[in-house]
């Protein structure tokens, strides 16, 4: 009776338990069935296009060939400058004062499918020399590569980047970013370049059949390729600059190819690089009258915008030439010479441009100062913090006294040994000489062959200090050689500027051979009253200098040099 009543209490909890376990049965069986039928209408890389459309096998195949083409879309037409070719009279028009410039690179690219020499455009900052070469480019529509060295900054991003433009490979998610080639010895570049170079001039030659040729033959003039290299004095910083500055002056004698120009543009002259850089084309500073045409172009006002220009230009001038500072100062100079006119088109007379001179006046000094301070305060003021630091902690690894070494005027490294050496001179009594400076430079006390007794050692610190009260004594020209030469003789023995070796630190930036122009050096300290000529000595018959100078100004210059001119003074 009691089991019949379980049975009776849990059958309604095992009917509805069978029930839910059907369902969950047949909603997967329906959900397998779904995926069955489905599963070959879908690819698993299947693109965002084809899976917004109707899931089929042909829209998936459209969707990756539209995908292919467009990662293969470049073609040689991309080495051309883009829009409609310009003639050479507006090419001219454009850049006033480089007329003979612009004629000169013509000439020097020569007629369609010409060899040329390679070229060095060097001049200053902001003279129009990249401008100007890629217009001509233009103007001629012949293809070219370009890579700039400031993008491009080691090695192997420069030769890369020359070759993916050269296989037409751009860089996208499709290919992970990845260069069409690694590369990064110069060897490995010359053959990589070679093959390029052959594969594209093939190209260009009608080589890919007559639909590609037909299309070049209306776009690309010429069977030749240019490569410009700009900013190429930024590789004289590279690690390796020793070998991949004269490897790209030797390109074009490497490679053997007179289908291949080379440009290179610089903003220093040849004169600055240690390899010979290929044939100079000099862009000159523009003039004051080139200035003025280049900021008169596209003014809606010409006469307001001269009568501006006849107050700021000559003194701007003075400071810098470049157009991206003179333009970046004029803007808002422009502004407040306006702000006094009501109408913009007023053609201003005499009484007027009194009245906006006036009112500009106060403002040109204000941005005469503002806007050529470069670099800035703020990484001035953070560099000499660095260099504080760094000095503060030197002199405590090394016992020396770092006040404030800042000079006042500029000396050169010899005059500034000599400078020391008169001072020690002066100071020191001449019996100490050998005691403090060895054959080599050094301080080297511990090297005496005898002891002195302490009597000599009391007369001599008592002639010494004698000496010491009378104030700084007279010595002559040969003193004042053998102390220079000891302590500009001691860089050869120390390697860097900061180097401890028998007790000495050495003299950053002295040299032993300075000693050709020490009489001269000498002479130019004499006018400048830090040392004073004597009389002649009637025993010695020669002339005896004394220096004038303070400790505090010796200190100064000694660290300047890194020399402990304290370990020499005798107290």
């Amino acid at each position: 009776m009691m089991s019949s009543k379980v049975v009776l209490f849990f059958l309604p909890c095992i009917l509805c338990s069978l029930i839910i376990s059907l369902t969950l049965l047949i909603i997967f069986c329906i959900l397998t069935d779904m995926g069955k039928e489905e599963s070959p209408k879908f690819n698993k890389r299947t693109t965002r296009s084809s899976s917004s459309t109707t899931p089929n096998s042909k829209t998936t195949s459209e969707a990756s060939k539209t995908t292919t083409n467009h990662t293969q879309s470049l073609s040689i037409n991309d080495l051309i400058f883009g829009g409609e070719s310009i003639t050479l009279d507006k090419l001219i028009s454009s850049f006033p004062g480089r007329r003979s410039q612009i004629l000169e690179l013509i000439s020097l690219l020569g007629p369609q499918n010409s060899p040329m020499i390679p070229l060095f455009v060097y001049g200053g900052a902001s003279t129009g020399k990249t401008n100007i070469v890629l217009q001509i480019f233009k103007h001629l529509n012949r293809p070219f590569i370009y890579c700039s060295c400031v993008t491009c900054y080691n090695p192997r991003i420069l030769f890369e980047s020359i070759l993916n433009q050269l296989l037409l490979h751009s860089k996208n998610k499709s290919n992970g970013y990845l260069s069409a080639k690694r590369c990064e010895k110069p060897s490995d570049f010359i053959n990589l370049l070679h093959e390029a170079l052959s594969t594209l001039l093939d190209s260009l030659k009608g080589d890919l059949g007559e639909s590609n040729s037909k299309k070049l033959s209306t776009q690309v003039n010429g069977k030749m390729v240019y490569l410009v290299f700009d900013h190429i004095e930024l590789v004289r910083e590279w690690d390796k600059s020793s070998i991949i500055l004269p490897f790209l002056f030797n390109l074009y004698d490497i490679l053997k190819m007179p289908e291949v120009g080379l440009i290179f543009l610089s903003k220093t002259s040849p004169d600055t690089f240690q390899s010979d850089p290929p044939f100079p084309v000099y862009f000159p500073d523009y003039t004051e009258d080139d200035l003025r045409q280049i900021f008169m172009k596209e003014q809606a006002n010409l006469k307001l915008y001269s009568s501006f220009l006849d107050l700021v230009l000559i003194p701007f001038c003075r400071i810098t030439r470049q157009i991206d500072e003179l333009s970046a100062a004029f803007t808002p100079l422009f502004k407040k010479y306006c702000e006094p006119l009501d109408d913009l088109q007023t053609l201003p007379n005499e009484d007027t441009k009194r009245k906006l001179f006036s009112h500009l006046q106060p403002f040109i000094s204000l941005f005469l100062n503002e806007t050529f301070s470069v670099p800035s305060q703020p990484l001035l003021n953070a560099s000499a913090n660095i260099d504080r630091t760094n000095r503060k902690s030197i002199a405590k690894k090394l016992g020396i006294d770092d006040s404030s070494d800042v000079i006042d005027f500029h000396m050169s490294t010899s005059a500034k040994c000599l400078l020391i050496s008169a001072f020690l001179a002066s100071r020191n009594p001449s019996t100490l000489d050998a005691s403090l400076f060895d054959s080599t430079g050094g301080c080297d006390g511990r090297k005496r062959r005898r002891k002195n007794s302490n009597k000599s050692m009391d007369q001599k610190e008592t002639k010494a200090h004698e000496l010491l009260l009378k104030g700084p004594g007279t010595f002559p020209l040969e003193r004042l050689l053998a102390i220079f030469q000891c302590i500009s003789s001691a860089a050869e023995y120390s390697s860097d500027g900061v180097e401890l070796q028998n007790g000495y630190i050495g003299v950053e930036g002295c040299d032993a051979g300075l000693m050709s122009d020490i009489l001269l050096q000498l002479s130019s300290l004499c006018n400048a009253n830090f040392i004073s000529r004597g009389g002649t000595c009637p025993l010695e018959g020669s002339v005896r200098y004394r220096s004038t100078v303070s400790e505090d100004m010796a200190l100064k210059v000694a660290r300047s040099l890194k020399f402990p001119l304290s370990r020499y003074l005798y107290r």
